[in-house]
């Protein structure tokens, strides 16, 4: 057995309190089954891979309403593992043209998310309102609540929701209504830390986040490397979306690079633990962050050696220092206002 197998093998879980449900903090996130631009496999094998995830303890999927065929993967996944009863899936509905939030759309909304997962009940239902001008989202949310209360939806979380709107329906909703909003997070987009991690503590919420990896750039691969040509056809779609991000709102490929040397010098002095890593548990170490959701290509491309390395350790004082020294020197503080809040660039 090698020695990083040995390492794994003493690793446990971290795991937080989602409502009544105890999840752990890395997810794997199923947008990639949304495109064969990430590549494809055949679906045995992602089920394969699914069943290689669960046994590690990866046992919370998220999935959506938009994501192809991931909602039927993961129900059929679910309902032939014997893990079943430990596996916890996500999904979203979301809401990209006006609608009438009327019981009969929204109901038909969650009745079929529970037939696409061939399940009873939606471990947790994560909302996305696009129009914030349409209120309509409020009157969608108490009703949500009301299926909540019918037993058809266990938690009830937000996704790409922005601070001044979360908090607006957190408190109209009532205390422990909301669990959960998904956003943006990472080295490179800090939006939640200004207004977002402040509405989190003020209402019990937690962030699930994604984009932790910015698609993959931060990963030892792309240090001391040119920067990409994005009509290479090379670079998957997350890749595009966050090399602009990196390039046009949050710095240079040069301070970049400086950013991947320093988390590579951090990953030293941790045992030799990879760039991915430490971006990761950077983002796991702000107390309103529930759980990192990591987009994986199942049966093409997997981790999961590695990505749950992120569980043996923590940052210290001098590590986020450095950090912090280059984050310092980019445009990330102004992200929020150049781009808008968690989420508006869906809007």
């Amino acid at each position: 057995m090698s020695v990083s197998s040995n390492l794994n093998s003493s690793l446990k879980p971290e795991h937080f309190n989602l409502g009544p449900m105890t999840v752990p903090r890395l997810w794997v996130g199923l947008w990639q089954l949304s495109s064969n631009a990430w590549g494809s496999a055949p679906v045995s094998k992602i089920r394969e891979a699914m069943v290689r995830h669960a046994d590690k303890g990866y046992t919370a999927f998220g999935t959506s309403d938009h994501y192809g065929s991931a909602e039927l993967v993961f129900g059929h996944f679910r309902r032939n593992t014997a893990l079943a009863h430990s596996i916890v899936g996500a999904t979203k509905w979301c809401v990209f043209k006006q609608v009438e939030a009327n019981r009969s759309v929204v109901e038909s909304a969650v009745r079929e998310r529970i037939e696409r997962m061939q399940t009873d009940h939606i471990d947790l239902l994560q909302f996305h309102w696009q129009d914030y001008s349409d209120k309509g989202y409020l009157t969608a949310l108490e009703t949500l609540q009301d299926l909540q209360s019918d037993g058809l939806i266990t938690t009830i979380g937000l996704c790409n929701f922005d601070a001044i709107r979360t908090d607006e329906i957190c408190t109209q909703l009532g205390p422990g209504v909301i669990v959960s909003n998904q956003v943006q997070f990472s080295l490179i987009d800090t939006r939640p830390l200004h207004g977002m991690a402040d509405v989190c503590e003020r209402h019990g919420l937690k962030l699930l986040t994604y984009g932790t990896l910015c698609g993959g750039f931060l990963a030892d691969k792309w240090v001391e490397k040119p920067v990409p040509d994005p009509y290479s056809g090379k670079l998957t779609p997350s890749q595009r979306k966050y090399l602009d991000m990196i390039l046009k709102a949050w710095g240079t490929w040069e301070l970049f690079q400086g950013l991947l040397k320093t988390l590579r010098v951090i990953g030293d002095r941790h045992g030799g633990l990879s760039i991915a890593n430490i971006a990761t548990r950077w983002v796991l170490d702000h107390q309103f962050v529930g759980a990192v959701i990591v987009g994986t290509r199942l049966g093409i491309s997997e981790h999961l050696d590695e990505n749950y390395k992120v569980y043996g350790f923590h940052l210290t004082a001098e590590d986020n220092a450095d950090i912090e020294a280059v984050l310092d020197r980019s445009n990330g503080r102004k992200i929020i206002t150049t781009i808008g809040d968690c989420g508006a660039e869906y809007r």
